[in-house]
Parts: structure tokens; C-alpha cells; sequence
């Protein structure tokens, strides 16, 4: 009788329990990068950014973080993910797949970059006016550069352009290791996640990379020196995307395609860049706070650099005019581009 009483109560509680929705969302973004969660663009950028499309979208559009290649898959494969669907939402370097975004390349040369803020809004003009058809097979919310590149280096580092013969030097792309090989090292290609090992194994001397990586990556503990170049134009950069499968994009409500566009664009790219620049602080505070060297290249040194690399900005200018495109207006758009928002 007792389990009967308790049988028909609960009957009676669950018709008059109010319904709990399964989910408010709408979409549900799984969104997959390379880099620990901690490090600056996914902790300032990317979560933010998702976080700020769900408060726009009163929760509508929700999101699954995916840092450290958590889907699976190495950062190469990054682009070719959100192509076909295995992640919504992602961030890699176009430059980890040698030769397949070429146009990109025009910010990787050398002595091109100013700070990551300006460099990235001069990089969203380029997309719109050379790169759509690079990247038509993917919906681009931003692109974007990191800050100027240095050089962190074991033992007593680079403090001329000398002192590059004969090092084992990691480079991100086909570019910047086409300039580490003119420069007079020998380059090693490999994705920013694979160069704290190449370090403590001894497979690589050193590595080109701006200061805000190096403090996720423990990279100070790992070198003695970080060789740093005087004037207004870093050293090198890298070019990044961040994109969504374009079905994710196309099947949105229009409503929250305007909520996805309104958070993309050129604005979204200054703010990754802001995001770069404002991660250098760290990771330079915690190579002082080490006691290693810090040498800034002075201006004639750095003059013989520029003249050493200019084979590298012909050779791509010959290669794109190859392609069909014409080479030198490319490079002189991104440079006029750079200097309009450095100013």
C-alpha cells in the first residue's frame, strides 16, 4: 500500500513538474586550436570572443573548447578540420601547410611587421582584397599577426649576422625558414607546440618566435639569449586565421549570422592582435626575471640583415608573379597597409 501511495505521488509530481529544456542553444561550436588554454590568444581571445556570441545571443549560441589539438590531429591539420566539419570554429597559421596560401605570405617577409594591433587590421584589408578565393572553402571571422619575431637562442646567442652560421634554427613557415636559410642557418621547420622538446633534445639551437608564446611554452628556461632588432619593423611574423566550416556559418538563423558578424572582421582582428601585443609583457618580465641576455641588434647591424634578406622578398614576388598574380603590388599594399594603421 505504501509503495503504492509513493508510486502515485511521484506520477503526480512529474505531470505538475514544470518542462526543463534540454538545451537553450541553438548551435553548439566546437571550437579546436594548437596552443594550451592558458596561453594568450586562447585565454584573451578566443574564449572571450565565444563567450561574448553566447551573451549576445542570449545563449543561443553556445560553444565546447578544444585547446592543445584535443580533437585530434596535429596543427597542420587545423584548416582541413573546420573545412570539412570535424571542429566549427578554429585557429592555426595558414603557413603550417607550406605553398597552399601563398598570398598570405607577403606579411611573413621579412622586416614587414610593426606592432600585432596595427599589423592584423592592415592584414584584414589584405584578406578582402587578395585573399577571399585562398580561403573560399571556409568562413573567416578574423586574421591576424603576432608582434615583431625575435630570436631565443642557447649559449651566447645572435649578436651579429655572423653568429647565425652554422645554428639549427626552428622557423613556423615556408617563408621565414626560406629567410633563416638566406640569413645563413640552417632552418627547421616545425609547429610552435613541438619546439620546447626540439630545445631540451638539442634538435634545434634556437627559435624564431615573439616573446607572447614563449611563456606557455616555458622557452625562457630552455635558452640563455633573445636577440631583439632596433628601427620600427620586427624582425618576421606570422600570419593566422580564424575560421568556421562554412555550413556552420550558412545554417544560422540570419539573426545570429549578424551576431557572428558583428564579432568578426577587421575590429575582431585588431583585437587578436591587441591580444599578441599585450602578451609580449609576460613572457619578456619572466627571461629578464631568469637573468638571461637580452641584445637588441643597433641599426647598422640590423641595415646588414635588411640587405641579407632582400633575396627573400624578390624570390616570393618572382614566385607570385609566376602564379599569375602580380607580385610587387602585393608586397607594396601590404607595407602601405601596415604603415596606415601603424600610424
Amino acid at each position: 500500500m505504501k509503495r503504492a501511495v509513493f508510486a502515485i505521488a511521484a506520477a503526480v509530481a512529474m505531470m505538475t513538474a514544470p518542462a526543463l529544456p534540454a538545451s537553450a542553444a541553438d548551435v553548439v561550436l566546437k571550437i579546436h586550436q594548437f596552443l594550451p588554454a592558458a596561453a594568450p590568444v586562447p585565454k584573451n581571445f578566443i574564449v572571450p570572443w565565444a563567450e561574448k556570441l553566447k551573451e549576445e545571443s542570449n545563449g543561443r549560441i553556445d560553444y565546447e573548447f578544444y585547446p592543445s589539438m584535443q580533437l585530434g590531429g596535429s596543427p597542420p591539420a587545423l584548416y582541413d578540420q573546420v573545412r570539412d566539419g570535424v571542429a566549427d570554429v578554429i585557429w592555426t597559421l595558414p603557413g603550417y601547410t607550406p605553398g597552399r596560401f601563398p598570398g598570405t605570405e607577403a606579411f611573413e617577409l621579412p622586416f614587414m611587421p610593426t606592432s600585432a594591433e596595427a599589423t592584423s587590421q592592415a592584414a584584414w584589408d589584405y584578406y578582402e582584397k587578395y585573399l577571399k578565393d585562398e580561403f573560399k572553402d571556409v568562413h573567416v571571422i578574423a586574421v591576424h599577426t603576432h608582434g615583431p619575431g625575435l630570436i631565443h637562442a642557447k649559449g651566447d646567442g645572435v649578436q651579429t649576422l655572423e653568429d647565425l652560421k652554422g645554428m639549427k634554427l626552428r622557423g613556423p613557415t615556408r617563408m621565414v625558414n626560406k629567410l633563416i636559410e638566406n640569413l645563413g642557418a640552417t632552418p627547421v621547420g616545425m609547429p610552435v607546440p613541438a619546439v620546447p622538446e626540439a630545445l631540451s633534445k638539442g634538435v634545434i639551437d634556437g627559435t624564431v618566435i615573439p616573446w607572447e608564446v614563449t611563456a606557455p611554452l616555458k622557452v625562457a628556461e630552455l635558452v640563455d639569449t633573445h636577440t631583439s632588432f632596433a628601427g620600427d619593423r620586427g624582425f618576421y611574423t606570422s600570419f593566422f586565421v580564424f575560421a568556421m566550416n562554412k555550413d556552420t556559418y550558412d545554417n544560422l538563423p540570419d539573426d545570429l549570422k549578424k551576431i557572428v558578424d558583428a564579432n568578426s572582421g577587421r575590429e575582431a582582428s585588431k583585437w587578436v592582435g591587441r591580444v599578441m601585443d599585450e602578451g609580449d609583457a609576460p613572457g619578456l618580465k619572466i627571461a629578464t626575471e631568469r637573468g638571461n641576455k637580452m641584445i637588441e641588434l643597433d641599426e647598422a647591424e640590423v641595415a646588414r640583415w635588411k640587405e641579407a634578406s632582400q633575396p627573400v622578398v624578390e624570390g616570393w614576388i618572382a614566385e607570385m608573379n609566376e602564379k599569375g598574380y602580380d607580385g610587387q603590388t602585393m608586397y607594396d599594399d601590404a607595407k602601405a597597409l601596415i604603415e596606415k594603421y601603424s600610424n
